[in-house]
């Protein structure tokens, strides 16, 4: 009897360790990483003098033609209440509808509700959806988004195999290599995120026709990640795979976007996944067990912000404020010496070589850390070697590059890319001193 309380006591700091490693094994990544980093030396999000030129974060202010912004909701007493897991059905009508109008007219092949499940943000939809399909064999790119990696590490029954894509390249991938990749290594699943975060790769017109067709011929499941569809920086305003999906309910392709960067609305968390009724299905079931869905009042509001007229609207106000940032960020950093591969396409960044900078800024995380004591946060390439289980050695080839955001309003564009290039005027000063 003396001996049972002692093992009993000697158990329990053995579980907490082992709690507190497991705790241990999922680290901050990407973005919170560089602002908790940056927060240790006093950034915090409203502060006046810090340019955070890293977080993948739009201006969410009034632009000039843009509708005006929502300042009020109304929360019915029926709003305190669940909402179905699957999202409210005038919201999930309205997304269908929109992708209609933009994506389908002529086509015989609609969208409807059934095609469409709502979620509380983007990463939770493509968790429900990796969910649904597990087990799978899901082929991803490098570099990606930065949370695709723990997503990919955290699905045991799914199986991540990398296609590498190289700057040389330009990010492209040709269809024809594409296929052999999805036959040779049995992938039942891609995913992607188009705008490409963080190359500005954007994958559009025919090409984007072949990677739906290889989907369907080869039953692999599209899945795209729209969330920067609007940002395209070519002749068109918009990009999806909607476009040339043949029948929405047999064609294996799920596409998912929301408020958070194409509206401008990042802290409400509403997306949304879309397409054939079947998958959508599995989609929500998952949602059943991950989150249950999210609020009604909010639902009922995006309705409104969605609205075809006033989405447009968005759009084109959207563009003439965001090209200006492109441009001026794109040239500022050539002049300084930061290498690009591939001129953003799409999106809000820019994916730049740090490489040929004097040392020790030629190196993506150095540049982050030296960029944080001047007040400027970026991203450091690495984080977007999406790299489930860490199986490949580090440094990878995205050590030398970093992501810049150009989402902040103009005038924090201006003043970070001021004092980045203090910076690297700095360096250079101080090599030739040497």
């Amino acid at each position: 009897m003396n001996g049972a309380p002692d093992q009993g006591r000697g158990r329990v700091p053995s579980q907490l360790n082992d709690y507190r490693h497991a705790l241990r094994r999922i680290p901050y990544m990407g973005v919170i990483y560089v602002v908790a980093e940056a927060a240790k030396l006093g950034y915090h999000g409203d502060h006046p003098d810090w340019c955070n030129l890293g977080q993948g974060q739009p201006e969410v202010g009034p632009l000039p033609g843009a509708p005006e912004r929502v300042s009020a909701l109304t929360i019915d007493p029926e709003d305190h209440a669940y909402g179905p897991v699957e999202g409210l059905p005038q919201l999930r009508d309205t997304v269908a509808n929109l992708y209609n109008h933009w994506y389908r007219q002529g086509k015989r092949s609609q969208y409807s509700r059934e095609n469409v499940a709502i979620a509380a943000g983007g990463r939770l939809a493509l968790c429900r959806a990796i969910s649904a399909l597990a087990p799978v064999r899901v082929g991803y790119f490098t570099p990606d988004y930065t949370a695709y990696e723990d997503m990919l590490s955290n699905f045991d029954l799914s199986t991540p195999i990398s296609i590498p894509l190289s700057p040389e390249s330009s990010f492209r991938i040709p269809p024809s290599e594409l296929e052999a990749e999805v036959a040779e290594k049995g992938l039942k699943a891609l995913l992607a995120s188009n705008p490409c975060n963080p190359t500005g790769r954007a994958v559009q017109g025919e090409e984007l026709a072949e990677w739906v067709r290889i989907a369907r011929e080869r039953d692999c499941t599209l899945i795209l990640d729209e969330f920067y569809s609007h940002y395209v920086w070519g002749d068109e305003a918009r990009v999806s795979a909607a476009a040339h999906v043949g029948d929405v309910n047999e064609d294996p392709v799920l596409l998912f976007d929301g408020l958070t960067k194409n509206y401008r609305y990042p802290g409400w968390r509403v997306g949304w996944v879309v397409g054939p009724a079947a998958m959508i299905n599995s989609v929500t079931c998952s949602g059943s067990y991950l989150d249950g869905g999210p609020p009604r009042f909010m639902q009922k509001k995006v309705v409104e912000i969605i609205e075809p007229r006033r989405a447009e609207q968005e759009v084109q106000a959207m563009r003439v404020a965001f090209r200006a940032k492109r441009d001026l960020m794109v040239s500022r950093l050539k002049g300084m010496g930061i290498t690009m591969p591939l001129e953003p396409e799409g999106t809000f960044y820019v994916w730049g070589s740090v490489a040929d900078l004097p040392e020790p800024l030629n190196d993506g995380f150095t540049f982050f850390r030296r960029g944080l004591e001047y007040r400027v946060l970026t991203v450091p390439g690495e984080f977007f070697d999406v790299n489930p289980g860490k199986h490949r050695p580090a440094p990878g080839p995205c050590a030398p590059f970093v992501r810049f955001s150009y989402g902040p309003p103009m005038a924090t564009v201006e003043k970070g890319l001021d004092r980045l290039e203090a910076m690297i005027r700095a360096a250079r000063s101080m090599g030739n001193k040497q």
